[in-house]
């Protein structure tokens, strides 16, 4: 069918779009230098998608009769530059195939579009058998009118719906792609991907969470194929704005094939482009465009899950077609609450978990339905009273979390997030030994790719003593995000409690230098050097974790007890002193109050807190058997008493 000589002369394919009029050929909305004579063989070949340009057609645009020139090297040469710039290949055509000993034809779907993507004024190079650069150029004064200085613009709140419906359809295009690639190929291997950080084209920082939120939104939608290994969040998010070539990012993370795209908000409309690449062969095996006006989303949505499972559930198994089709119908506000919500979550502080709890709850509240809101609002709470932080008493926040899970669990069984939150509330606070294992083994099953429930599960069995299958959790949990601050501390903190000081510190240095201002790595570092008796460093680690932390009880306790062994007991009891201070104005776990006493050797005194502890539901317990800083306690007989009430499976000695 010929394109409408009338039109605005924008044509898109793929990933790609030419601007006829401007003469400008862009990828991602971002202009690619392409020379003038393979532009006008692309245009050419665009106004017939289809049928055969001859080589005379060629020749009398390009070359009229009076042009002397070797029309056969000038052709070819002008076709190999095209092919270049498009990623294309002679041998397997996606755009671009040749007609033996007549011309060219083009072979991809093209579309005529009304709303070209507004372009960068920067000029970007696309090299032959190269990539390109992934930084987005800053825009201090974008195309795409006058956005809100805001940080979240209400304008987004349907954008933000469609986003998820639109990650469907990425999904599935995906999906279908790879697994027809994968079966033609009779691997029996499991596929391996990585989804890079989608760039934000709008011009408005503000909007980063946005384009954040769909990146998240398909790293989770793929994980739940259980013949995809997927590398999770933290590590995908760690290479947003890289420089480095794809081919050098799968190298590092030991993948098979790179999703990259973009996300375009424009007024009413939102566009998001999307490739998958499979780098050991550079090839493109598949590309796309979505653009819609906000509307009907949520019609939108069902209408796309059902397409995408027509079409892959023949490479699917029951369980992964159900979990694939399922299209809630969810409250746009709900959604946009949502997304902020995980945007604060994912910075791990005690303020921010407060923010993220109130957008969970207000999602919560809009659409009461939303069963990952309920599984966002319970990952807060379980964890606002956890060990870590600590700044809620386990009496307020854990039943909160507890229902919360349970709640998202009666809207949605399937969903991994909400099953591995209620295995922490088990084992953090129910102290239900054989429910934690049984909720941790089905959140792994449902979704093997999701890294955090290896991350807890570990956790969990490091504290029943069960210290190489703990190892063998956590070392999962790294393969599927090997580049997370959280599971690579996670990692020296397991090392530190099974008393392997030089490896945990090894480790954790590891970790320091990939974020010096983590405050729990200088944690975990100061413990593993008390323990070996080289106060003097342990001190100069923990101060740091007490200064990085603004002096959060855990930090401070940890400080007083190291202070007590290296016979500073005068620091010591100041320290004390100011946790006792605290307790009068905030929540002070009586765990941390043990600590101290038992760095102090007055072990009954410690005794009685960690009663206190008990009758606290105090999350430090679960660690009562394997914590290194209570191993003077461990022949008292209320220590013996204490731990036979919890009723933790015999371990072996350390």
């Amino acid at each position: 069918m010929h394109l409408s000589s009338t039109s605005t002369r924008v044509l898109r394919f793929g990933v790609y779009e030419v601007d006829l009029r401007a003469c400008e050929f862009r990828k991602h909305g971002l202009r690619i230098r392409l020379p003038e004579q393979p532009f006008q063989i692309l245009a050419m070949l665009l106004e017939k998608p289809g049928e055969t340009v001859t080589r005379d057609e060629l020749r009398n645009r390009l070359w009229p009769g009076d042009t002397f020139v070797d029309f056969d090297h000038g052709l070819n040469n002008c076709v190999m530059k095209l092919r270049e710039a498009l990623g294309d290949s002679s041998e397997n055509p996606r755009f671009v195939e040749t007609v033996p000993k007549r011309g060219y034809r083009f072979i991809a779907g093209v579309e005529e579009s009304l709303y070209p993507v507004p372009t960068s004024p920067d000029v970007e190079t696309v090299p032959a058998n190269g990539r390109r650069d992934r930084t987005v150029p800053d825009r201090s004064e974008p195309s795409l009118g006058t956005p809100s200085k805001k940080r979240f613009n209400p304008r987004t709140i349907a954008a933000a719906t469609l986003v998820g419906c639109l990650a469907v359809a990425v999904l599935g295009a995906v999906i279908f792609y790879y697994t027809r690639t994968a079966n033609s190929a009779h691997s029996k291997q499991s596929t391996s991907l990585v989804v890079l950080p989608l760039v934000n084209l709008s011009g408005d920082k503000d909007q980063e969470y946005f384009a954040d939120g769909m990146t998240d939104e398909l790293i989770a939608s793929l994980a739940k194929i259980r013949s995809l290994r997927i590398i999770s969040r933290s590590t995908a998010m760690a290479y947003k704005g890289a420089h480095k070539p794809l081919s050098e990012i799968a190298r590092e993370l030991r993948v098979d094939a790179v999703v990259e795209g973009t996300v375009l908000r424009e007024g009413n409309r939102v566009r998001i482009t999307a490739e998958l690449v499979q780098v050991s062969t550079d090839r493109h095996l598949w590309a796309d465009t979505y653009e819609s006006r906000i509307g009907d989303v949520l019609a939108l949505q069902n209408r796309v899950s059902s397409a995408i499972v027509n079409e892959i559930r023949i490479n699917l198994t029951p369980e992964d077609r159900e979990r694939l089709s399922k299209a809630p119908s969810v409250a746009p506000e709900a959604y946009e609450d949502y997304l902020k919500g995980r945007y604060y979550w994912n910075k791990r502080t005690d303020e921010n978990l407060t923010k993220a709890i109130g957008y969970f709850e207000d999602a919560t509240r809009k659409d009461p339905h939303y069963a990952l809101a309920y599984a966002g609002l319970s990952d807060c709470y379980a964890i606002i009273s956890a060990t870590i932080f600590g700044t809620v008493p386990s009496s307020v926040s854990a039943p909160k979390a507890k229902a919360a899970a349970q709640r998202a669990l009666e809207i949605d069984h399937t969903l991994t997030e909400a099953e591995t939150s209620l295995a922490t509330v088990k084992f953090n606070y129910d102290w239900d030994w054989p429910g934690a294992a049984a909720e941790f083994d089905r959140a792994i099953h449902l979704n093997p790719s999701y890294a955090t429930a290896y991350q807890r599960y570990s956790l969990y069995l490091m504290a029943m003593g069960r210290t190489r299958d703990s190892f063998e959790k956590i070392n999962k949990a790294r393969e599927l995000d090997p580049l997370s601050i959280s599971i690579n501390f996670s990692l020296g903190w397991r090392l530190y409690m099974a008393r392997q000081y030089d490896r945990a510190i090894e480790q954790i240095q590891n970790t320091i230098e990939m974020d010096p201002s983590y405050e729990l790595s200088h944690l975990v570092a100061g413990q593993a050097y008390a323990q070996k008796g080289q106060f003097e460093r342990a001190v100069a680690e923990l101060r740091k974790a007490v200064d990085l932390s603004h002096g959060t009880p855990m930090m401070v306790s940890a400080l007083a007890y190291t202070y007590a062994r290296a016979g500073n007991k005068i620091e010591a009891e100041k320290l004390l002193a100011q946790l006792g201070a605290e307790s009068k104005t905030q929540y002070v776990s009586p765990y941390y109050f043990a600590i101290v006493y038992a760095g102090l050797g007055e072990n009954e005194t410690a005794m009685d807190w960690l009663d206190k502890a008990f009758a606290d539901r105090s999350n430090g317990l679960v660690f009562l058997q394997v914590e290194p800083e209570l191993d003077g306690l461990r022949s008292n007989p209320r220590f013996i008493a204490l731990r036979k009430k919890l009723e933790f499976p015999e371990v072996a000695a350390f």
